[in-house]
């Protein structure tokens, strides 16, 4: 990354990078310490897995090595995540879809934020989505599984094997864990370490209810 700026509020931090797989380690790492400084490292598993496919989607998709921005924003009990890039082709959920391992891109974007879009600029385009800070817990993790089973379940992510014309919450939480392990693996990252620590949170999590 080629530096930082952080507003006078503090509540804006504005991170310029290169679409590269190093510089995409950095961002998350970034935002982890941004949003411990503003007190919501709450949110830092979730905004880091959003910074990931942001960032990378410039990388797939602009190019590697093509400048971008990052811009981090609390506004509230959210937080809001912008790229800016200067590709002026605006990403759509459907040219997202593939059928191998590539990962589900803006599919998991849409699953997993409260909201977000698109929107032309100057020099290009930005893609933003917003989360949640407000330490909603259990009750949102919930809410997002539901999301975005209901989403396998009415075909968004291609086709699945369907037994009696239907789709068993079940069965679509296997296939939804085994294509994020497949974008795990095309990220470079292990997939036994992702298990490892979904299944501490969540054991941390059950604990401290």
């Amino acid at each position: 990354m080629s530096g930082r700026e952080v507003t006078e509020s503090g509540l804006r931090c504005v991170l310029p990078f290169e679409a590269v797989p190093t510089e995409v380690r950095l961002l998350r790492r970034a935002t982890v310490q941004q949003l411990g400084r503003w007190g919501a490292s709450a949110a830092s598993d979730e905004a880091e897995l959003l910074v990931t496919e942001l960032a990378t989607n410039v990388l797939k998709h602009v190019g590697e090595g093509a400048s971008a921005t990052l811009i981090l924003e609390r506004q509230r009990e959210r937080l809001r995540l912008e790229v800016h890039d200067r590709s002026p082709v605006v990403p759509t959920v459907r040219a997202m879809v593939c059928s191998d391992e590539c990962g589900r891109g803006l599919h998991l974007l849409a699953a997993m934020a409260l909201d977000w879009g698109t929107v032309l600029t100057a020099a290009g385009k930005a893609v933003w989505c917003e989360i949640s800070i407000s330490g909603m817990g259990d009750c949102r993790r919930v809410e997002r599984a539901v999301q975005a089973l209901g989403n396998y379940e009415r075909g968004a992510y291609g086709p699945v094997q369907r037994r009696g014309g239907e789709v068993p919450l079940v069965e679509s939480a296997v296939e939804l864990i085994a294509d994020l392990l497949h974008w795990t693996a095309a990220s470079g990252h292990d997939p036994d370490d992702l298990l490892d620590r979904a299944q501490m949170h969540y054991e941390a999590e059950s604990e401290a209810a």
